[in-house]
């Protein structure tokens, strides 16, 4: 009787315990990569995740002369933004360029500026873009175009989302929505 007590007792703890939370994008709460950088933002800022701790944290690899993937994707984070409300000052997009060669600063304010001013562009030197890229596992490479500074970048399109304590949690594919992308973030502001 002792037995079957104790167990019913654990059961019931068990069913007090908070539920995990579940998320749109793929879960990587506690992976071993992407945790954080270290780059120039366009005034030459040397930027880290610190510097938001308290926001939640949505990166995305791409360059300005994207014709897609990136635009599109910004554009989304923007909204994401403006779903949240007065929440909104509490997410911070950051597009990290994966082509310092053309993505001049002032080339990437005017670009974060079309989507939101407060979005944040970093800036790796073409010497550490490849560690950089190894260590959040983005694919990027230079397709080159039938002019010699006519060429485009095949990349990784997805973004990486950290908590408010700086912490991976999230990566969320291309074409997820704004919907599935607001949920994510309004779970994480919890």
């Amino acid at each position: 009787m002792r037995r079957f007590l104790g167990l019913c007792i654990v059961l019931l703890l068990l069913g007090c315990s908070p539920e995990k939370p579940r998320f749109q994008s793929i879960d990587l709460t506690g992976a071993d990569y992407a945790k954080g950088f270290s780059l120039p933002d366009p005034t030459g800022q040397t930027r880290s995740l610190a510097d938001f701790k308290g926001k939640v944290v949505m990166v995305f690899f791409g360059f300005t002369q994207c014709p897609d993937f990136c635009p599109t994707t910004m554009s989304e984070l923007a909204q994401v933004k403006l779903n949240l409300g007065a929440q909104g000052d509490k997410m911070q997009a950051i597009f990290i360029s994966l082509d310092p060669e053309r993505d001049t600063p002032e080339l990437l304010q005017t670009y974060m500026g079309n989507f939101d001013p407060t979005f944040v562009a970093l800036i790796p030197s073409l010497a550490d873009l490849p560690a950089l890229a190894k260590d959040f596992k983005i694919y990027y490479k230079k397709v080159e175009g039938t002019k010699g500074a006519n060429y485009t970048l095949d990349h990784s399109a997805g973004t990486y989302i950290y908590d408010t304590e700086g912490r991976l949690r999230l990566y969320a594919r291309y074409g997820q929505g704004v919907a599935a992308l607001t949920a994510d973030v309004q779970q994480l502001l919890k």
